[in-house]
């Protein structure tokens, strides 16, 4: 579903329809971690929760994958600490072999040696996704309370490098951190990254003891990243901060760039996607959820179908629709192509579909085209 208009179909690359195929399916595989984040989604344990799915029922799970079709959704194995979840490697190759391409998230532990990336680059792993919230070891150590952290994230960054597994950084924007993300970016410019991804805090888990920026703070970020952007040597985007889109669309459209060159941009791919609504979340018990940082139950995968799940829970029907989005997220121009974060609108309202308290936006009321 095309947002803005293009003047010849041609330009636009194909999309798919979000409301039947996610883009991304995020896999928590276990709850094991090393780490003590204290912005945590999962509330990491030191051992798997007994009830994590098992071997077959895991091998069961990634064929339900393949029901959406073509399009095939993008996996994101993440945890816990997937490096300890038993039967990564079989289950990695398992993916592999039913077409999924796949991506992983592993902490920064001494679990994560030479030997373990070069066993996930042989085994079909597509990216690496690290998290990286400090530019010194100890800003970067205090938000994910282990020390030796940080030496162990840029080491596994290199060494991926040499690997020629692309790299996507995750940094978490909070009043903790965020003086600190111009420093991180100096960082990032000495690494082979493909991808910067600032996560805004929604407090659930363990996030609920830091400080999310303000809304005027939020908007003065993401205006520096769209004016970094055209200096970086990686793709920069947004999580749980759907709003940059509006921005980067306002100061695109004030640059004077086309509609073929806006469809062009990497921001454009991202229009539309939302907790729920292009993503969804599975835990390690199997529990069917619209984003890891939405915790609406929508059933399980040891019964329940997740694509059938996916296209028909009154819950995710409403996600697709921003029709049915309450307060200025409902009657907001740019509703398509943002949306509002669904999490931070449940996180503050114990609504999902109601207006996203981050955003300073005041909606015109109007629409753009379909």
């Amino acid at each position: 579903m095309a947002v803005i208009e293009a003047p010849e179909r041609k330009h636009v690359p194909v999309r798919r329809n979000y409301a039947t195929h996610p883009m991304i399916i995020y896999w928590e595989m276990t709850q094991a971690c090393g780490l003590a984040c204290r912005h945590c989604r999962a509330d990491a344990m030191t051992d798997p929760n007994p009830l994590e799915l098992s071997l077959t029922e895991s091998k069961n799970l990634l064929r339900q994958f393949t029901e959406f079709g073509d399009p095939l959704p993008h996996l994101i194995l993440t945890g816990g600490d997937p490096l300890r979840r038993r039967g990564l490697f079989e289950l990695i190759g398992y993916a592999n072999d039913l077409g999924l391409k796949t991506s992983i998230t592993p902490a920064a532990t001494a679990l994560l040696t030479a030997d373990a990336l070069s066993a996930l680059k042989e085994d079909g792993i597509q990216s690496l996704g690290l998290s990286l919230d400090g530019s010194t070891a100890q800003k970067h150590e205090a938000v994910r309370g282990i020390a030796g952290c940080y030496d162990l994230t840029l080491r596994a960054a290199r060494l991926a490098a040499e690997l020629n597994l692309p790299i996507q950084v995750n940094t978490l924007v909070s009043e903790e951190t965020a003086d600190d993300l111009p420093a991180i970016f100096e960082l990032l410019k000495s690494l082979q990254v493909m991808r910067w991804s600032l996560f805004f805090l929604i407090g659930v888990g363990r996030g609920r003891i830091l400080r999310p920026v303000t809304p005027a703070r939020g908007e003065a970020i993401m205006n520096w990243v769209y004016d970094i952007s055209d200096a970086a040597r990686f793709a920069i985007k947004t999580t749980e901060a759907p709003s940059y889109r509006r921005i980067a669309l306002e100061r695109m459209r004030r640059d004077g760039m086309s509609a073929a060159e806006i469809c062009a941009t990497s921001v454009f791919q991202g229009f539309g996607i939302r907790d729920g609504h292009g993503i969804m979340f599975i835990s390690s018990t199997g529990d069917i959820y619209p984003s890891g940082f939405l915790p609406l139950k929508l059933g399980n995968v040891r019964t329940d179908s997740i694509a059938a799940a996916y296209r028909g829970a009154p819950t995710f029907r409403s996600l697709h629709d921003p029709s049915e989005f309450k307060g200025k997220c409902g009657i907001c121009e740019y509703r398509r192509i943002c949306g509002g974060s669904r999490a931070r609108a449940f996180a503050e309202t114990g609504d999902a579909l109601g207006s996203d308290p981050f955003c300073p936006y005041q909606a015109a009321g109007g629409t753009i085209t379909a």
